[in-house]
């Protein structure tokens, strides 16, 4: 083989490489992060809020797990929701409960640590035999009861989303992430200090995680449309005290 036939096959060898390395780097820069996505990470991210809020609006069922810093408490959730209904469990001031929510009618079901009431300096036995009755039953939560305002915004989807996924101040999106295994575009208020949320960027734009303003908590949402039964616990674990609770 000539040295003319050698450097032949090497510019034809060179050529084929650097055309290759060519289209790769074509490739790579052309790679859209938003490809094979519902879209919404190419919206203005004012419009990707609205978005998730109708997708959240458009389904029954949701299920948000995490905390929420509300009144100087912190709360932590864990809550299936729909539009009639709700089960699930709340931790406050290091006592867990849980709600049931049928209908209209609430029920909150604790220990009976939960329901002794006082600094335990003064709790007398009755009171400590009335909550005994109560340890592991489903208490009815009389409409005018002020326990019936405190839980009930817990276990109604509409107002605690519509309350959750508006984000405050100026919008900005901070890029793509990911929630579980799924693919999200997260926007921010005010460079995150307004709260931050991500969005799921397949198949509806649902929201997933939620940081909100001011550290006032983070939820995890899931479970986007999968139905679930709630029912009216037996009445041989429920108790009805009237139109309040003892000692509310």
């Amino acid at each position: 083989m000539t040295a003319t036939s050698l450097g032949r096959i090497r510019r034809v060898a060179l050529a084929g490489a650097l055309s290759v390395l060519g289209v790769a780097g074509l490739a790579g820069c052309s790679e859209d992060p938003d490809a094979g996505t519902n879209g919404v990470g190419k919206l203005a991210p004012e419009q990707i809020q609205t978005r998730t809020q109708q997708a959240a609006a458009s389904v029954a069922t949701v299920r948000l797990a995490g905390s929420v810093v509300a009144g100087g408490a912190t709360y932590k959730l864990d809550m299936r929701l729909k539009s009639d209904g709700c089960s699930g469990s709340v931790t406050a001031d290091g006592a867990t409960f849980e709600l049931l929510r049928v209908g209209e009618q609430l029920y909150l079901k604790a220990g009976a640590d939960f329901w002794t009431r006082g600094d335990g300096k003064n709790d007398a036995a009755s009171d400590k035999a009335a909550a005994a009755k109560l340890d592991g039953k489903y208490v009815k939560v009389p409409k005018g009861d002020p326990a019936y305002r405190r839980f009930s915004g817990f276990t109604d989807k509409n107002t605690l989303l519509g309350g959750l996924l508006t984000l405050h101040g100026t919008l900005d999106t901070d890029g793509h992430h990911e929630q579980d295994g799924v693919r999200t575009i997260r926007i921010t208020g005010d460079d995150g200090a307004g709260g931050t949320l991500d969005v799921s960027l397949e198949g509806k734009p649902y929201p997933l995680r939620l940081e909100r303003a001011g550290g006032a908590g983070t939820l995890v949402f899931s479970d986007w449309g999968k139905d679930f039964a709630v029912k009216e616990p037996p009445k041989s674990e429920t108790v009805d005290y009237g139109k309040q609770l003892p000692s509310s």
